[in-house]
């Protein structure tokens, strides 16, 4: 709890706490409001002695959120009664919220959350997405992570991937990820048909705000002797929000090293061009927000237009994300990008099915 939160007394045995500061994500605010209430159940299970003699208590924890909808305080409180009430039904020492989805929901975070902490890493495996040149011809891939659980299939990046980020499971994962990349370049290195791939990563801004990052990068380096100059690390914009000089300190030392840099989902944040021309990158990547209607929106194609011709004043390497069809390659093509990731040319693959790409292509 913080020093803005509230709590009163309503009766002789119920109490309201009041919760400031919560996240502005619904599933989020949830887990940090459950988190309050094991703490308190935790204090109210602690023994008490009265006339030497120990006692033990357990407690039921009602919840009810609100966000912006207009709601009564009176509304509120009945709301978390209820609440407390179902959950003394269902048994004390339990947790319980008002909202019946809301309730699931946090079930299901809470479980998915304990399935991740066993899949790290035997259930993880890495797809990966080529890249091309304006040829058509594969000059590397994007590796992207994948869940395989043995009894729900292959869940989406899309539902573990922030769960991860907020619980902090990222940084083995991102861990695992880099180092599997590096041992994949090292396999490829011994045939003449793959030798020459490029593999990019994407690194979250919680991994790379890591004293220890660059350590990592480089233990994984070492350990596998991959190539540092085929290993690309992909970067958000939204990371130059923080620590710049840090960031680029970071990044110089990886670089000296070798590793390449791509600044993904470029066009999408507000990063200064002062902030870009002190990042050590070799690459920008043009989301693929601008690429799906830059034939049909006009401010979609100015802005491709423009990150085109300010990678190429900068001297860095342009690739577009998102491509799916003919005539956004072309368009793409004929404003100077030179570099492709997209249905068009493939979709994520496990390894086998990429490398029989590779033949066929």
């Amino acid at each position: 709890m913080h020093t803005d939160d509230t709590i009163a007394r309503l009766g002789s045995d119920e109490f309201v706490v009041v919760l400031d500061s919560l996240s502005t994500d619904g599933d989020l605010a949830a887990e940090q409001a459950k988190l309050v209430a094991e703490r308190v159940h935790a204090r109210i299970r602690e023994p008490l002695t009265l006339a030497g003699q120990a006692y033990r208590c357990k407690s039921c924890v009602g919840v009810s959120l609100f966000g912006a909808q207009a709601t009564t305080v009176d509304e509120l409180l009945k709301q978390a009664d209820s609440a407390m009430s179902q959950g003394k039904q269902s048994g004390r020492d339990k947790v319980h919220f008002f909202d019946a989805q809301m309730q699931a929901a946090l079930e299901e975070r809470v479980r998915l959350e304990y399935w991740l902490q066993q899949a790290v890493p035997t259930q993880l495996m890495l797809y990966f997405q080529a890249q091309t040149d304006a040829r058509g011809r594969i000059f590397g891939a994007e590796a992207l992570i994948r869940w395989q659980h043995p009894e729900k299939g292959l869940i989406s990046p899309a539902a573990f991937i922030p769960l991860a980020e907020s619980s902090g499971l990222i940084l083995p994962i991102g861990q695992w990820v880099i180092a599997s990349a590096c041992r994949q370049l090292k396999v490829w290195e011994r045939d003449a048909r793959t030798r020459h791939l490029v593999l990019s990563v994407n690194v979250s801004a919680r991994q790379f705000q890591q004293p220890g990052f660059v350590q990592e990068v480089e233990q994984a380096l070492q350990e596998t002797g991959a190539d540092p100059g085929l290993l690309k690390l992909e970067l958000t914009e939204s990371m130059l929000a923080e620590n710049v000089d840090a960031m680029v300190a970071k990044m110089q030392q990886l670089r000296d090293r070798g590793v390449h840099f791509s600044l993904d989902d470029f066009g999408t944040g507000f990063s200064s061009l002062n902030y870009l021309k002190r990042l050590p990158i070799d690459q920008l990547k043009i989301d693929q927000s601008f690429v799906k209607d830059v034939l049909e929106d006009a401010n979609d194609a100015a802005i491709v237009r423009s990150v085109i011709a300010l990678g190429q004043s900068l001297g860095l390497a342009v690739i577009a994300e998102g491509v799916e069809t003919q005539g956004q390659k072309d368009f793409l093509a004929v404003h100077g990008c030179a570099q492709f990731q997209g249905y068009l040319f493939g979709r994520p693959l496990p390894l086998a099915d990429f490398e029989r790409q590779l033949q066929t292509a």
